[in-house]
């Protein structure tokens, strides 16, 4: 599929602006998936192809939290796998099962992360005594993976949260960290989608490099100014992506609502 130089240039445009949008707070496929299908290219390729751009940043936002030695490899190795595994699994079962259930239970899920972040004591730039041990984080990792490759939407987010309210890790540190998960689940979903035959590589790899230099900016500003960015942002994206999610008219959450308005 052939695309007009000014598309693709539009479309790296917005690759940067949600490579830093991701590398921060996550949701950065809010702008590229709309941005992709908006120029023509069918939903499974746009997904594919975001596959591709976003798993550039998110490597891009990895190397630059772990020069600043922000990321503890050997802590989360296990994690990682974990993550990659899930979301393998969870791709494979989205060829067999129908997802739709989930748009409606996403939104729910959403906000009440949201409402955590808005009513919970500041969180620490520091890491703290987690809840939870080891084997709960490969589990919950694992089964967020799963939803990575299965659906996808707030992926980010939730790792965050988990590693903030359950694991006791400093935002900017589970920022770090959840890029390393979500690379890892990344590169699993997009391993899957190549096989597929759905990625269209030049625009994507495009993409990715205005992602690599979005990434790099936006690691750098989580590192700087560190929660007094995360923590709104992290809001804001949650709920443009409950908006988004309730928007669509296929989504059963939003079908129940108007049936019982």
């Amino acid at each position: 599929m052939e695309l007009a130089t000014d598309t693709i240039a539009l479309l790296m445009a917005v690759a940067f602006v949600a490579g830093l949008i991701d590398a921060i707070a996550g949701g950065g496929g809010l702008l590229t998936i709309p941005a992709l299908m908006a120029a023509g290219i069918p939903p499974v390729n746009a997904i594919a192809t975001n596959k591709l751009q976003s798993s550039f940043g998110t490597a891009s936002a990895v190397v630059a939290f772990a020069r600043k030695g922000r990321i503890d490899f050997r802590r989360f190795l296990k994690p990682a796998i974990g993550a990659f595994i899930g979301s393998a699994f969870g791709a494979w079962t989205l060829q067999r099962l129908n997802p739709a259930f989930l748009s409606g239970l996403i939104p729910m899920l959403l906000i009440l992360m949201v409402i955590y972040f808005l009513l919970a004591p500041k969180a620490s730039e520091e890491d703290r005594q987690g809840r939870l041990g080891p084997v709960a984080l490969l589990a919950i990792v694992s089964a967020i993976g799963f939803y990575d490759g299965f659906f996808g939407p707030g992926t980010g987010s939730f790792l965050t949260t988990a590693l903030v309210a359950l694991f006791g890790l400093g935002l900017v540190s589970a920022t770090a960290h959840t890029k390393l998960l979500n690379l890892s689940s990344n590169i699993a979903a997009l391993l899957t989608l190549v096989i597929g035959g759905h990625v269209l590589w030049t625009v994507g790899l495009l993409m990715a490099v205005s992602s690599i230099a979005g990434g790099q900016l936006g690691a750098h500003l989580a590192m700087r100014v560190g929660g007094r960015v995360i923590r709104p942002l992290l809001v804001t994206m949650s709920l443009l992506l409950t908006m988004k999610l309730l928007s669509d008219p296929a989504n059963p959450l939003r079908a129940y609502v108007m049936a019982h308005a």
